[in-house]
This record gives C-alpha cells, sequence and structure tokens, in this order.
C-alpha cells in the first residue's frame, strides 16, 4: 500500500493516479476525510488521557492529605467512560481508513502510457520471424488430439471446464519445461529455488495485493482462511514477510515452480478455447527483493530472463509496455511478453514483468537494514516475473514447430529433457 504520509502530501499525484488507472476517484477524497476524522480522535483521547492522568494523580495526593478524594474519583471515572465510548469511535475509524487506504493502487511510473484501455498499451519492440507455413498451420486443439497430449473433456469431468489433463508426452512436455526454465534461471540468471505451499493464508494474500482488491479471482477453501495460490509470486513474496533483511545481501533472487489457480471472474466468453485461458495453469515464477535505488535496473534485467528463456527456445515474441488502465493493482510499472500461436493466429501473454517499489513491501512489512549502522530500516522494493507461464508456452511450442503430418519437432534445448527430438 501507500505510505498514508505520501498520499497526504502529494494528493494531486494520487487523484490522477486513479483517474489515470479508470479506478474510484472518490478514494483520495475518503482517504483525507478519515484521516482528518482518526486524527481528531486521536487528539480527543490522549487529551482525556492526560485529564484522566492529573485527576489520577490527585486522588493520591488527596488520600495521602486524608481529604476527600471523591470528586476526583468520579472525575476520573466520567473521563474513563468518555475515552471508552471514542476508543470504539476511533476503532470504527480505524477499520474504514484501512479499507479505503488498501484500496488505493500504486502510482504508475511516469514512463507508463497513459490509456484507457489494453489497446493503449505500447508495443516496445517485436523479435524473431514469425514462421510462413507451406501448409495451413493446425491449431493446438487439433495437434493435441492427433498426438494425445491433453484430454480437456476429461479434465471437464475430474472437476469442470479450465481444468486441463495432460497426459502421455504432452504432461512429459510440461515437466521437461519446467526443469529447463528452473535449471536456467538456476544456474545462469543467479536465482535461487524455492519450493513454497500451495495454499496461503489471508495475511500472504494481502500482502502482495491480491486481496481484497482481486479477493473474487481467487480460489478460497470453505472451512478454513486459506486461498490456493494464484501465482508463486504470494507464497515466495511472503517468504521476508515481517523480516529485516540486510542490505548486503540485496538483491534477494527466488525462483519457483507453483501451480496456480484463478476464477478468472469477469472473463467469461473470453479466450476460452483449448488452453489460453484456464482456471489452473502451472508457471515458473521469479521474485526479487532489491534496493530501492536499484529496482528500475533490476526490473529490466528480469525482463531479459524472462526473453532469455523464450529466445533460446527460438520462438518469435513482442514486448508491450502496459498503460495506466492495465497494470495491475500494485504495480508501479509492468511488461508483458507475448507469444505468436500460428494456428491460433493470436499473440499470447506468457509473462507479466513487474516493479512494485515498496507497495508490497509495506503491506507485508519487508524491510532491510542498511550498512550504515545510524540509519533506520527501510522498506525494500520488490519484483516479480513469469519465468515464464506455461500452457500458452505450449500453445506457441506445439504451433510454431508443428510439421505439416501433424508430428511436433522439440526445440533443441528441450531434448535432452524431454528425452527425444520429437512428438510423431
Amino acid at each position: 500500500m501507500l505510505d498514508p504520509k505520501f498520499i497526504r502530501e502529494n494528493i494531486d499525484a494520487v487523484k490522477k493516479s486513479l483517474k489515470d488507472r479508470n479506478d474510484k476517484a472518490d478514494l483520495a477524497d475518503k482517504f483525507l476525510k478519515l484521516d482528518g476524522a482518526r486524527k481528531e480522535v486521536v487528539k480527543d483521547v490522549e487529551e482525556l488521557k492526560s485529564k484522566k492522568n492529573e485527576a489520577s494523580k490527585m486522588i493520591g495526593e488527596l488520600i495521602k492529605q486524608k481529604k476527600d478524594a471523591e470528586s476526583a474519583k468520579s472525575e476520573v471515572k466520567e473521563l474513563t467512560e468518555k475515552i471508552s465510548v471514542l476508543d470504539d469511535k476511533l476503532r470504527g475509524i480505524e477499520e474504514e481508513y484501512r479499507f479505503v487506504l488498501e484500496r488505493i493502487p500504486n502510482i504508475p511510473h511516469e514512463s507508463v502510457p497513459l490509456g484507457t484501455s489494453e489497446e493503449d498499451n505500447k508495443l516496445l519492440k517485436e523479435v524473431g520471424k514469425i514462421k510462413e507455413f507451406s501448409f495451413e498451420p493446425k491449431d493446438h486443439l487439433e495437434l493435441g488430439k492427433i498426438n494425445d497430449l491433453f484430454d480437456l473433456e476429461r479434465g471437464a469431468k475430474i472437476t469442470g471446464s479450465g481444468f486441463p489433463l495432460f497426459v502421455g508426452r504432452g504432461a512429459k512436455l510440461e515437466r521437461a519445461l519446467i526443469n529447463y526454465m528452473l535449471d536456467v534461471h538456476t544456474e545462469e540468471h543467479g536465482y535461487k529455488e524455492i519450493a513454497p505451499p500451495f495454499m496461503v493464508n489471508r495475511k500472504s494474500m494481502r500482502g502482495t495485493g491480491q486481496i481484497p482488491k482481486l479477493e473474487e479471482d481467487m480460489y478460497q477453501l470453505k472451512d478454513e482462511d486459506f486461498f490456493l495460490i494464484p501465482t508463486a509470486e504470494v507464497p515466495v513474496t511472503n517468504i521476508h514477510g515481517d523480516e529485516i533483511l540486510r542490505e548486503e545481501d540485496l538483491p534477494v533472487k527466488y525462483t519457483a515452480y507453483t501451480p496456480c489457480f484463478r476464477r478468472e471472474a469477469g472473463s467469461y466468453g473470453k479466450d476460452t478455447k483449448g488452453l489460453i485461458r484456464i482456471h489452473q495453469f502451472d508457471k515458473v515464477e521469479m521474485v526479487k527483493f532489491t534496493r530501492p535505488e536499484d529496482s528500475m535496473e533490476e526490473h529490466e534485467t528480469l525482463l531479459k530472463d524472462a526473453e532469455d528463456i523464450i529466445i533460446r527456445l527460438g520462438l518469435p515474441y513482442r514486448v508491450l509496455s502496459l498503460c495506466t488502465a492495465d497494470i495491475s493493482f500494485a504495480a508501479h510499472k509492468c511488461y508483458d511478453i507475448e507469444l505468436w500461436a500460428p494456428g491460433t493466429k493470436k499473440w499470447l501473454e506468457v509473462s507479466s514483468c513487474s516493479v512494485f517499489t515498496d507497495f508490497q513491501a509495506r503491506r507485508a512489512n519487508i524491510k532491510y537494514k542498511p550498512k550504515d549502522k545510524t540509519q533506520k530500516a527501510r522498506y525494500v522494493h520488490t519484483l516479480n516475473a513469469s519465468g515464464v507461464a506455461l500452457p500458452r508456452l505450449v500453445i506457441a511450442i506445439l504451433e510454431t514447430y508443428q510439421n505439416e503430418d501433424g508430428s511436433i519437432t522439440i526445440p533443441e534445448p528441450l531434448r535432452s529433457y524431454f528425452g527425444a527430438d520429437k512428438i510423431a
């Protein structure tokens, strides 16, 4: 969340951010109103407590002097009752204050394009040449059927629509890609591998900003206040919740494979064909904790680490800078990487690469102690990116590397992981 002091001192910038994001413009005014009311009640409580302390001392003095202390006792009782009433009032204001504060999004970086929808995202670059076929390329659904790679009907029978069942070489391709990406990120990009829980508590979801804003998109357990993770970002970022890191240890870089679970509320009817938009999918994630002065540079490096996977696999891709209306609630700036799927004839997002400044760190209470021991602990900056997400990567590989007979050539870097150079 934003620093309340920052909001007070930069209220115009906060209002502009809300407008640019197509968010509720009245959140800033509600915050100021509640912030003022909160201060007034705190001031009144402190004044009453001061009077109560004086009256309590007076009782002691009167008793020492063997004088009547009933009037002072009555005053203390009256002050105690007034303080109790104000404390109840303060709790109500604090609850509403927190509710509003947690719904104010991060401020977009000055380089984020201004826009009203995803149509205003800025194309930064296209890399690689889109493959030309001597035949009409099939889509991943047809290729999956020909090669018996996944079974969406049985997946729907087991759980429901949007929960795919990978079988045989389809399951093996998923596993090969996950192992390949983890090895590249750990052995060459300098990340430490993490195997986190696949469920988290409400505090962890709040820490990374998924709730309360996006709670309807999450899968929650009925009898416990746990959530299935929407991304490894949540458990991995919260590893250091309520902790103070050392400046000399920054940046801290983690990578993790997890399944991800999302309701995709509000996306009904959009990209529902095949594996494009599903409720459970696999993803390798990268998470960073950095010094504030390093976060924007580390954001560019994070993007390169995600791009590197795609470049090695020989897939054409493009990078977009998301506009103010399309960046996530917690993001300060975000790049999307999209792959071309020639059979589906669409660009498919496989990575969102975001820098959050101290927005998540404030919510999760993650700080670092500067080398200069005279300085106070400061909030870290957090970043994350998909490195990269499946199964859209699978879609792009199947459709890009297909042959006329329906077989699939395995990209060279994957062959040792997959154990063959072709699915036929």
